[in-house]
């Protein structure tokens, strides 16, 4: 879930224009097209303390508001909610027969105000003939074992559900019966199991150097005036937006959102000018961090990323993006979309620095939609994606991919004006895009 704050801060602490290479755009043509409106809400778990049957409580901007509906956003929707939203996936796998796993972020965009929301995932199946989507199973998470190495939200009760003051989960892989998520808030590595309940949770330390945001539960907050602890250098919001998993399941590519901070530039990490987002490994069988890392070329400095899945050997799917929302061909946007691609990359092209190439993109505000398949967001035949945080990208076959936006419901508004965004996914033909070299 987007944090705007940071993409300023960031922005203000260095502009640059982005990277040297040039690379080859290629068309996409929309063939699909689902949608799950942003007012989807699923039942507090068997188990879970009657706490839970609301949501929202602590959206304001203080204090905490226990009567319904009383919180007012700018779409018009008002919070708290009498149950959990299923809003906002934050990661995607394509499991084949137009079946998908997803995950729902950690539910209003920050520790602080989501500690009312138990973490889930989903696997659903859109009807791209109706544009519906229909939920075939939610997942909640859980440390009934105090697998989690700190306390959390629910660390007396019986069911100890996980929630969105216990981690910020970004990217999902299936392994096995089992599943591997990213968060930001450490950023920690999760494994659970089929049921959700925790099996590990993974420190971030390559090579023996921990990094860590300034939401992780060890961090020492310094005093005021003090310098920043040592090992936080990962932003808020920066940890672990995408993590690709190679074809035989044995390793992970964590992939940080943003760049971490250089202390002795006393800047965000750049490589020769060029800001840059560490890419780990992570051994899922023994849990052990490799020994390489690769970076990832931002174009811009405010720039972040979305979504990493490998989608066969050592290519795979990058989306970047801009913090900006609104289709910029109508009047109504104050800060239009204007940067939102995915990139083609290969793990193994990469220079002497570990600085990976972009062998190519597509421009998901340059969508051709020659049969009006697109409900809203097409003109001239031509439709785009223009939300805010757009999280979720893989492979469906040799010529098709999907994507979805993560709608930080009900807060962002991207497609209409006044209307909370809803969750749509859509299948691009990007045969060209795919086969590029």
């Amino acid at each position: 879930m987007i944090k705007p704050a940071l993409a300023t801060a960031l922005t203000t602490l260095f502009a640059l224009t982005g990277t040297a290479n040039a690379q080859a755009v290629f068309p996409a043509t929309l063939t699909g097209h689902a949608q799950l409106p942003g007012s989807t809400f699923v039942a507090a778990p068997a188990g879970a303390p009657e706490h839970y049957n609301v949501s929202g409580r602590f959206t304001a901007q203080e204090g905490r508001a226990e009567q319904l509906y009383t919180t007012v956003q700018a779409t018009g929707l008002a919070l708290p909610f009498p149950s959990q939203p299923l809003q906002g996936f934050s990661g995607i796998r394509s499991l084949g027969d137009d079946r998908f796993l997803v995950l729902t972020d950690n539910g209003f965009g920050s520790k602080a105000n989501s500690s009312d929301v138990i973490l889930m995932f989903n696997i659903i199946k859109p009807d791209w003939d109706t544009g519906r989507v229909a939920i075939e199973k939610t997942v909640r998470l859980s440390d009934p074992n105090r697998r989690v190495p700190f306390p959390i939200m629910n660390e007396a009760t019986p069911g100890r559900f996980l929630t969105g003051a216990d981690f910020d989960i970004e990217s999902i892989q299936p392994v096995g019966d089992n599943y591997w998520i990213g968060d930001e808030f450490g950023p920690w590595i999760i494994q659970v199991d089929s049921e959700g309940e925790v099996l590990q949770v993974l420190a971030t330390d390559p090579n023996g150097t921990p990094l860590r945001s300034p939401d992780n539960a060890f961090a020492l907050t310094p005093n005021p005036g003090a310098p920043l602890a040592e090992d936080v250098v990962v932003f808020r919001s920066g940890g672990y937006e995408g993590m690709a998993l190679s074809e035989d399941q044995t390793t992970l590519y964590p992939l940080l959102e943003k760049p971490i901070w250089d202390s002795t530039a006393n800047a965000p990490e750049t490589i020769n000018g060029t800001p840059v987002l560490r890419m780990f490994e992570l051994d899922t069988d023994t849990g052990e961090w490799g020994d390489t890392t690769r970076y990832y070329p931002l174009e811009s400095a405010d720039h972040a990323i979305g979504d990493f899945n490998l989608i066969g050997g050592t290519r795979g799917l990058i989306i970047e993006r801009d913090g900006r929302q609104g289709d910029p061909r109508e009047a109504w946007a104050e800060n239009p979309a204007e940067f939102k691609r995915i990139y083609l990359i290969d793990l193994e092209r990469k220079d002497e620095q570990g600085v990976l190439e972009k062998i190519a993109y597509i421009d998901l505000m340059d969508i051709q939609d020659p049969e009006g398949l697109a409900p809203r967001g097409t003109i001239d035949g031509t439709f785009n994606f223009p939300f805010v945080t757009i999280e979720n990208v893989d492979r469906v076959d040799e010529r098709t991919i999907v994507v979805a936006n993560d709608n930080n419901y009900p807060f962002s508004i991207g497609r209409q004006q006044g209307q909370a965004d809803d969750n749509e996914l859509i299948l691009l033909d990007v045969e060209d895009f795919l086969n590029a070299q």
